[in-house]
């Protein structure tokens, strides 16, 4: 059995096939994780979900252009300029890929292999038994028709920044998201930036992964999101956005033994 662990494929179909022609899984005995942002910006969300929800054991997690989706869907928000979701919001299969996002996770884990997939990261500040706890309590919102448009409309914006005990819940759910799906700069012992997107960080910060939670230390981390670093492939750290949807690459893992696959974006 092997796992693979694919970037952001934001809706690049064809990247995305292309890519599982080369690598050729074994439908039964492997399994492919998908570190989120599956679909917007890119040509082709239709079949990218159709593919995902086809695929046997697959494990996907949400990055927060799925949650926009997802948002836009509830009435919450209209789309961003730059948004390429019209071909799944007008689709005849719309509520079948609206059931199949709303059904997915924040965070995936398995301990045989040690291992936790991500959008975006994980704080210093969190156990592994806090992100756990967080992921799940946003998934249950997913879950409830009733809690989904106010969990969406409460989800936008950069603040609370600062991860505090005292907080009350609305707060520290946005900033649980924000972590999950948007964070990329942290400050220990609970300080977050997310508007910075540059290589530089901003005075004080330093990217999330330079620090873990000790219940974290001995764990191979998955994320994507980040499409500036260009890949990060260290021993139990895997950056896996390298950019496709700009015309660079998707990229695959193989955990058991660290080998790295990579398809070229194609002209669209």
């Amino acid at each position: 059995m092997s796992t693979y662990v694919f970037g952001d494929i934001q809706g690049c179909y064809d990247e995305l096939a292309a890519l599982l022609e080369q690598i050729d899984p074994d439908p039964i005995a492997d399994e492919l994780w998908f570190a989120g942002d599956l679909i917007n910006r890119g040509p082709n969300n239709v079949d990218t979900l159709t593919l995902l929800m086809d695929l046997p054991n697959a494990f996907c997690v949400l990055g927060n252009h799925d949650l926009h989706f997802l948002a836009v869907t509830e009435g919450v928000k209209s789309p961003h300029r730059g948004d390429t979701i019209d071909d799944i919001l007008h689709h005849p299969q719309r509520d079948a890929f609206i059931d199949f996002l709303m059904g997915q996770p924040l965070l995936h884990k398995n301990d045989m292999l040690r291992a936790v997939m991500v959008h975006a990261g994980l704080p210093a500040m969190w156990s592994l038994e806090d992100a756990l706890h967080w992921a799940d309590v946003i998934h249950q919102h997913l879950q409830d028709p009733e809690l989904r448009a106010p969990f969406f409309d409460a989800m936008y914006g950069n603040e609370p920044s600062n991860w505090q005990a005292d907080m009350d819940f609305p707060a520290r759910l946005r900033l649980a998201t924000n972590c999950l799906t948007r964070m990329r700069y942290y400050s220990h012992p609970g300080q977050l930036e997310f508007a910075h997107k540059a290589l530089t960080p901003p005075a004080g910060f330093s990217p999330w992964f330079k620090r873990r939670h000790p219940t974290l230390e001995d764990w191979t981390i998955c994320f994507g999101h980040w499409a500036t670093l260009e890949g990060v492939f260290e021993p139990t750290l895997y950056g896996l956005d390298t950019g496709c949807v700009w015309g660079r690459a998707l990229t695959a893992v193989r955990l058991e033994d660290g080998h790295v696959f990579s398809q070229a974006a194609l002209a669209n």
